[in-house]
């Protein structure tokens, strides 16, 4: 089940306030996402396939399992998605 679009309208970047852009991540990033929220999900694996970015902070906020994972500490720099 996708993140609900209205949902994705009132998010923000929580560092910047900025706005964010639904993105697909590449493959190498989406297994090393899973991995990292593997021990968070008992019966079943994550799925990470999007994030949201924000271009002003330059960070990428990985969606697993269709919840958007929306704390600075846990966001990927923009590099990975080479940005």
């Amino acid at each position: 089940m996708p993140v609900d679009p209205e949902l994705l309208e009132i998010l923000v970047c929580p560092q910047s306030k900025g706005e964010l852009e639904l993105i697909d991540l590449p493959e190498e990033v989406r297994a090393m996402v899973a991995e990292k929220y593997r021990e968070h999900f008992r019966d079943e694996d994550p799925v990470v396939e999007q994030a949201l970015y924000c271009a002003e902070s330059s960070l990428v906020y990985p969606i697993v399992s269709d919840i958007p994972v929306m704390l600075i500490d846990e966001a990927l720099p923009a590099t990975v998605i080479g940005r």
